[in-house]
């Protein structure tokens, strides 16, 4: 299924926290692990060197994303180590950092793949997770909290023992699965006040996890969030990207066809110039839900409606939204993978759908 239109197409890669327990047996808890994905950093990266190299060799992505999704001072103090016993200080954050970054690095090497730097939302460093509730605590509650928030997390990247130059490191910066719109204008704030991000383009995917509405958590529409990641604001950096990500399947096709409605309104208003790409990087989850109290994936008999819904692949539903998305002419480009559940496998034959040379 090739694209019928000339919009560039580029392949992410997948779920690595969930293809970590699914595919070589690394259990996560709030407990033990409350950097989730990213303690691999600090207890085990050639493991989590060879899971990001399934995407690279054997899916053959574009775009791999790091393993710092999860990262934040307050749950590297949260995480507790034979050196670090009761916790893991700022000042000692930055080798594990590095660590990161090298082995994303290393997948990508000897490959066409760029680097991603993955960046989740505030409520993906509460415990328990808040990214598809938006229910923050008071100190992190408002667009000026939250963009505070971002600018010290993104600061600790900004440390020669990380990095002596990001932008020589990764090609992006993911901002992903913001369930608030104040925190779409947070992050975008945050990208565009932090100097050492300067010229490195970005992305901002929001989660619309809501079974029955088009909004996100907080209630903002898609409308609104199109607004606020791409109308001017004061020291405010326009995203190079804006989508979805950690999203049923099902609900895309809909989603999709409102930010393409949105974005081509801005664009005949001449209220924006030139065109965003569209990312888009939903579950990849047949039937499955993530509950955060028991920290389980929990299949469902049914759908809420009781049909069997959509009974194509994954690969094949996702590649017909990426060119009905394509027709529409409103994005520059597409940047499509998969997230929770959406293993090397599903990206893999998810590259045969729309590159099937």
């Amino acid at each position: 299924m090739a694209s019928p239109t000339t919009t560039p197409i580029l392949i992410l890669d997948g779920g690595l926290g969930t293809s970590l327990q699914d595919h070589y047996n690394i259990a996560f808890t709030s407990t033990d692990t409350p950097l989730w994905s990213s303690h691999l950093m600090i207890s085990d990266p050639k493991t989590l060197l060879s899971c990001q190299r399934d995407f690279t060799t054997t899916a053959a992505v574009d775009v791999l994303l790091t393993a710092t999704y999860q990262v934040s001072p307050e749950g590297f103090l949260r995480t507790k180590t034979p050196s670090h016993p009761t916790g893991i200080p700022r000042a000692s954050i930055a080798p594990y950092l590095r660590t990161a970054l090298d082995v994303a690095g290393q997948a990508v090497q000897d490959t066409s793949a760029s680097v991603a730097l993955s960046l989740g939302p505030y409520g993906a460093c509460m415990i328990p997770g808040q990214e598809y509730s938006g229910a923050y605590d008071g100190e992190h509650d408002t667009e000026e909290k939250l963009w505070g928030w971002h600018v010290d997390r993104l600061s600790l990247f900004n440390d020669e023992a990380v990095a002596t130059k990001l932008s020589e490191r990764v090609k992006y910066i993911a901002m992903e699965t913001v369930p608030r719109i104040d925190e779409v204008r947070a992050v975008r704030r945050a990208v565009g006040s932090s100097e050492f991000c300067s010229g490195i383009p970005f992305w901002v995917a929001c989660v619309f996890p809501l079974e029955d509405k088009d909004t996100l958590p907080d209630g903002g529409t898609v409308d609104e969030v199109v607004e606020a990641a791409l109308l001017p604001i004061d020291g405010g950096a326009t995203p190079w990207g804006i989508g979805i990500n950690c999203t049923k399947m099902h609900k895309l096709p809909r989603l999709v066809g409102l930010f393409a409605d949105a974005v081509g309104r801005l664009l005949r208003d001449g209220r924006i110039k030139e065109r965003p790409a569209l990312v888009l990087y939903p579950d990849g989850t047949q039937g499955e839900v993530y509950n955060t109290t028991t920290q389980t994936w929990e299949k469902k008999v049914k759908d809420k409606s009781g049909g069997a819904g959509d009974s194509r692949p994954w690969e094949v539903q996702l590649a017909q939204v990426v060119n009905d998305a394509c027709a529409t002419s409103q994005f520059s480009s597409v940047l499509v993978g998969g997230c929770c559940k959406a293993s090397f496998n599903d990206i893999k034959r998810l590259r045969e759908q729309l590159r099937p040379e």
